[in-house]
């Protein structure tokens, strides 16, 4: 290269106006959308960052929010009956006109009910967690909307896709609340490249830009995010649930113990409190008196099972952050305030642009000393 055109490429690496500055943004939003151009295409919106469904949290005015600032908002339906969820959707269209989606738990025993009423209210996108579905709900949410299905391994996803799933997503064990036993980055490097035929969307751990460009750049069409927008100002969880987030670090969510192999845990994460240590004492006693005879497997099982019911709801409407269930990603470490909704949107997008403009200023780097280089040597 000569030192003419070196010097020329130096030129352009420096703004010499605020329109030439503009033009450097625009080329590196044009990046990132090109990034994540399928997802947002199969979201329909302008990110293609899905808000996790989080029970008791992810409602109406927290999805709504989500999909107005650019975003795909989620409904976790929970354990709602048919008509509870027809009015929560109802609810939420009266606060967007963007599309959202509804996030329904494969083990409900009124599945393809609730499937049907997403179809009559013309939900656009229905994702299936907590189990592998069947055919038979995939194809009936076909039947008017797109599917996503969670899958925790690759050849479950390739299953997934051919019974019929429009997309996957995969979520790693850093996540908050139920999860499963690898990592995100693991399972990025594991699903990613091998799974082209439909889009899929990285969840577990995710709290900044920065990995959100990570996962698009290694192939995903876009991430799925929860406990970020726990503490939006449009969650109407309490605020002591939010300030436990506020305060917490990364090593304070972890996943419940199981203490006998006889008694399966189901993995949950969450935020450390005298619940948990409470769990591993009853745990014990109940063991105890299984091996003195005093309880059946059955009983005994059905008691550590049933020791959580209601501590989601305490925590997050009542606020009882001793008694309740604190279910919360690592991702929590990151959560340092109240924000608006489009103003965590509006971060992450501004992180991974600046990460874009960083690759890029170190690519300019390397451009610059090889010419150079090769002037002196010329």
């Amino acid at each position: 290269m000569s030192e003419g055109l070196a010097a020329a490429d130096r030129a352009e690496a420096r703004p010499r106006s605020a329109g030439a500055s503009v033009a450097v943004a625009d080329r590196r939003r044009a990046e990132l959308d090109r990034l994540w151009a399928r997802g947002r295409a199969f979201l329909g919106t302008d990110l293609a960052i899905m808000g996790g469904a989080m029970t008791w949290v992810s409602e109406r005015n927290l999805v709504a929010a989500i999909s107005n600032a650019g975003g795909f908002g989620v409904i976790a339906s929970g354990s709602m009956s048919p008509d509870l969820l027809s009015r929560e959707i109802a609810a939420t269209a009266a606060l967007t006109a963007r599309p959202f989606g509804v996030n329904l738990i494969t083990m409900h025993p009124q599945l393809m009910e609730l499937i049907d009423v997403c179809i009559e209210q013309r939900v656009g996108h229905v994702v299936l967690a907590g189990g592998i579905p069947t055919i038979a709900a995939i194809q009936r949410i076909r039947a008017g909307a797109r599917v996503l299905c969670f899958a925790p391994a690759l050849i479950l996803a390739k299953k997934l896709v051919r019974m019929g799933a429009d997309a996957i997503v995969i979520e790693g064990s850093e996540a908050g609340g139920h999860i499963g036993p690898v990592s995100t980055a693991v399972l990025a490097q594991e699903v990613l490249p091998h799974l082209p035929e439909v889009p899929v969307f990285v969840a577990g751990g995710i709290g900044r830009g920065e990995a959100i460009l990570s996962y698009l750049e290694m192939g995903a069409s876009g991430v799925q995010l929860g406990t970020r927008f726990v503490c939006a100002f449009e969650s109407i969880t309490h605020e002591h649930f939010k300030r436990a987030f506020i305060r917490a670090s990364a090593r304070d969510a972890v996943a419940s113990v199981q203490l006998d192999a006889r008694f399966p845990v189901i993995p949950v994460r969450a935020l450390a409190n005298p619940a948990t240590d409470r769990f591993r004492e009853i745990q014990r006693q109940l063991i105890d008196r299984f091996n003195s005879g005093e309880l059946s497997q059955k009983d005994a099982q059905l008691e550590i099972e049933h020791f959580w019911a209601g501590a989601l709801r305490r925590a997050v409407i009542d606020g009882d952050v001793e008694a309740g269930s604190l279910m919360a990603g690592q991702s929590v470490g990151l959560v340092t305030r109240e924000q608006s909704t489009a103003d965590i949107l509006a971060e992450l997008v501004g992180q991974a642009l600046m990460a874009i403009a960083g690759r890029d200023q170190r690519f300019t780097s390397a451009l610059t000393g090889s010419a150079e280089g090769q002037g002196a040597g010329g």
